[in-house]
């Protein structure tokens, strides 16, 4: 398999991808946190539904929110209904780290745009998003 061209294409773009997150965050925090800050973006969520979300075993993703709380990206509180869920959420300090971040993005973005004509900006849209979707569905399900 690894002599077939499509194969060794998905790997080199996910070498290139990895690179170029290790430029933005030189070793602070891994993938699976750079993961938690992104998901926790859009809104704050209970350790379960974000252990699901990302693929992952709750003690994993407990592991993983004390590097987070300990440089202050993120914060905890008990959940108002059940005192014994904690909801976590994004801090500005997080927002702060994940915006610089998104400015490394933005740079890979104007590279792709000056490469890739419209139709190959379309085309790769419309073939990244099939595969991106068929990969969450089998990690997370329809939920």
């Amino acid at each position: 398999m690894k002599n077939n061209k499509l194969y060794q294409t998905l790997m080199d773009l996910q070498c290139e991808l990895v690179a170029e997150r290790n430029l933005v965050n030189p070793g602070q925090i891994n993938w699976l946190q750079y993961d938690i800050l992104s998901v926790l973006q859009d809104h704050a969520r209970k350790p379960t539904v974000l252990s699901r979300q990302l693929g992952i075993k709750q003690a994993k993703l407990s592991k993983n929110f004390t590097k987070l709380r300990k440089l202050g990206y993120i914060k905890q509180t008990p959940d108002i209904q059940d005192h014994r869920e904690l909801i976590t959420e994004i801090t500005a300090k997080g927002l702060t780290f994940m915006d610089d971040i998104a400015e490394k993005h933005g740079e890979l973005y104007n590279k792709a745009q000056k490469i890739w004509s419209k139709k190959e900006q379309e085309q790769f849209i419309l073939l990244a998003n099939k595969l991106i979707a068929v990969l969450r569905k089998d990690r997370i399900g329809n939920e």
